[in-house]
C-alpha cells in the first residue's frame, strides 16, 4: 500500500510540473509575441527623441568648442608674450609707406613688426627633443632671413643677400651664444654648466669647412687668378655651393639617423630627472605644449605668409634707410636684419640655457650658424643661378676675415665642453667689436648690390 501511495504522489506531482511547463510556455510565447513590437516602438520613439535632440544641439555645441579653441589657440600665440606687442607695427610699416613713403620709418616699422613673429616660428619645438628641436627651431628662425634673402636677391641687391646671411652666422655665434651663456650662468653660478662636445666638435668642423669654401673664391678674385676672367670665380662659387648642400645632407642624416647615440643631451641628468618626475618631482623637462601642432602648422603658415609681405617693404626702404640715417648698408645689412631675424633662436637659446638645458641653447645657436653657412648661402647661390643672377661666395676680404676669426673664436671657448658667465660676457663684448667694426666699415664695391650685366 505504501508503494502504491507513493507512487500515485509522484504521478500527481509531474502532472503539476507539466501544468507549470505549459503555462510557461504559453507564457513564454506570448511575450515572443509581442516583445519585439513593443520594442520596436520604444526603440523608436527614443531615436525620434534623439535625432530631435541632436539635430538641435549638435551644431551649436560643435560651433561652441570651435569658438572656444580659436579663442584659445589666439590668446596663447598672440597675448602671451609681452614681445607681441610690436606685431601692430607691421600694418603701421604699410601705412607709412602708402601715406608717407618715408624710407627710414617704413624700414625701422617693418623690423619691429617682424621681430614678435621671427620669435613665434619655434613653437613647434615644442613637439621634439634635443637634437631635432635645436633643428626645427633653428630651420623656423632662419626663415625670416630666407625670405628677405630671396626678395633682396630677386630685386637685384645681391651685396645685401651676402651681408645679411653673414650677420646672422656671426649674430648666433657671437650674440645669441653669448647670451645663452652669460645669462645661463648667473642663474646657476654654483655649478658650471656642461654640454656635449661631440656635436660642438662637429659644428665647428662645419663652420670651418663653410668658411673654407668662401675663402677660396675672394683669393681667387684678388689674386687676379682666374682662368676666365669673371666666369671662374661664379663657377667655382656654383660647384662649392653644391658640395657644401651635399656636405649639409650628410650632417642631417649623420645626426638624427647616423650617430643618435652621440647627441644625448647628458643622459644621466635626463635619468634623474625622469625618476624625479616619476615620484612628483621637477616637471619643468616635461612641458605640454600649450597649443596643438595641427594649431603651430597653421600659425606657422600664418606668420610666415605675413613674414614675407613685410620682407618686401623692408629690403624696398633698405637704400632709403641707410641714406635718411646716414648709417652703412654693410652695417644694417650685418647688424640690425640678422638680430631681428634671430628673435627666435635668441629667446630659445637664453631660455634653454637658464633651465640648464646647454644642448638644446648650442643646438639652437651654433645649429643656426651652421645651417646658414652650409645651406643658407649655397642655397641662395643655387636660386641666384636659377633665376639669372650671379651671387658668388666672394664676401670680399674684410667679411670673410672676420668670419675666420669668429669661428676660430668660438671653437676655443667650445672645446672644454664647459660653460660660465664669463665666457658669455666674452662672446658679447666681441659682437660688440665686430659691430663697431662694420660700422666705419665701408663697403669697396657698392656697386655690387645692383644686378651684375
Amino acid at each position: 500500500m505504501d508503494v502504491k501511495l507513493q507512487l500515485e504522489g509522484a504521478e500527481s506531482n509531474l502532472e503539476q510540473m507539466g501544468s507549470l511547463g505549459d503555462r510557461s510556455m504559453h507564457e513564454f510565447e506570448d511575450d515572443s509575441l509581442f516583445t519585439p513590437e513593443a520594442e520596436s516602438e520604444k526603440i523608436q520613439r527614443v531615436h525620434g527623441l534623439q535625432n530631435g535632440s541632436v539635430s538641435g544641439d549638435f551644431p551649436s555645441s560643435g560651433n561652441k568648442i570651435l569658438q572656444n579653441s580659436v579663442c584659445r589657440s589666439i590668446k596663447t600665440v598672440v597675448f602671451s608674450n609681452k614681445l607681441n606687442l610690436l606685431m601692430p607695427f607691421g600694418p603701421l610699416a604699410i601705412m607709412v609707406h602708402n601715406l608717407t613713403g618715408h624710407k627710414g620709418w617704413v624700414f625701422f616699422l617693418s623690423l619691429l613688426g617682424i621681430t614678435p613673429l621671427a620669435e613665434r616660428l619655434g613653437q613647434l619645438t615644442f613637439f621634439t627633443g634635443a637634437t631635432v628641436g635645436g633643428l626645427l627651431n633653428a630651420t623656423f628662425g632662419n626663415a625670416t632671413e630666407l625670405i628677405i634673402s630671396i626678395y633682396a636677391l630677386k630685386s637685384g641687391m645681391i651685396r645685401v643677400v651676402q651681408l645679411s646671411l653673414l650677420g646672422s652666422i656671426l649674430s648666433n655665434m657671437l650674440l645669441v651664444l653669448g647670451c645663452a651663456f652669460f645669462c645661463g650662468g648667473l642663474i646657476c653660478c654654483k655649478k658650471e654648466q656642461v654640454f656635449n662636445k661631440a656635436s660642438a666638435v662637429v659644428n665647428s668642423g662645419l663652420l670651418l669647412m663653410a668658411v673654407m669654401g668662401l675663402v677660396f673664391p675672394a683669393v681667387l678674385h684678388y689674386t687676379h687668378t682666374e682662368v676666365h676672367f669673371g666666369k671662374s670665380e661664379l663657377a667655382l662659387s656654383r660647384f662649392s655651393s653644391c658640395i657644401m648642400l651635399v656636405a649639409y645632407g650628410a650632417y642631417l642624416f649623420f645626426q638624427l639617423r647616423g650617430q643618435t647615440e652621440l647627441y644625448v643631451p647628458l643622459s644621466e641628468d635626463e635619468n634623474q630627472t625622469g625618476n624625479d618626475a616619476d615620484h612628483g618631482g621637477n616637471h619643468d623637462d616635461n612641458e605640454a605644449p600649450e597649443i596643438s601642432k595641427w594649431e603651430s602648422l597653421i600659425w606657422l603658415a600664418i606668420m610666415t605668409a605675413w613674414i614675407s609681405i613685410l620682407s618686401q617693404y623692408v629690403v624696398d626702404a633698405i637704400e632709403g634707410a641707410s641714406a635718411s640715417w646716414n648709417i652703412p648698408i654693410s652695417f644694417i645689412s650685418v647688424i640690425l636684419l640678422p638680430i631681428v631675424g634671430n628673435a627666435a633662436e635668441h629667446a630659445s637659446a637664453i631660455m634653454f640655457a637658464m633651465k640648464d638645458k646647454l644642448d638644446i641653447s648650442l643646438g639652437v645657436a651654433i645649429g643656426s650658424s651652421t645651417q646658414i653657412s652650409m645651406f643658407g648661402i649655397p642655397f641662395c647661390v643655387v636660386i641666384g643661378w636659377i633665376m639669372g643672377r650671379p651671387m658668388d661666395l666672394n664676401f670680399q676680404l674684410f667679411e670673410t676675415a672676420t668670419l675666420f676669426i669668429t669661428v676660430i673664436v668660438v671653437a676655443f671657448f667650445l672645446q672644454e665642453g664647459t660653460s660660465n658667465y664669463f665666457k658669455g660676457l666674452m662672446l658679447i663684448l666681441c659682437y660688440l667689436i665686430v659691430a663697431a667694426s662694420f660700422f666705419v666699415h665701408e663697403d669697396p664695391t657698392p656697386d655690387d648690390n645692383q644686378v651684375k650685366t
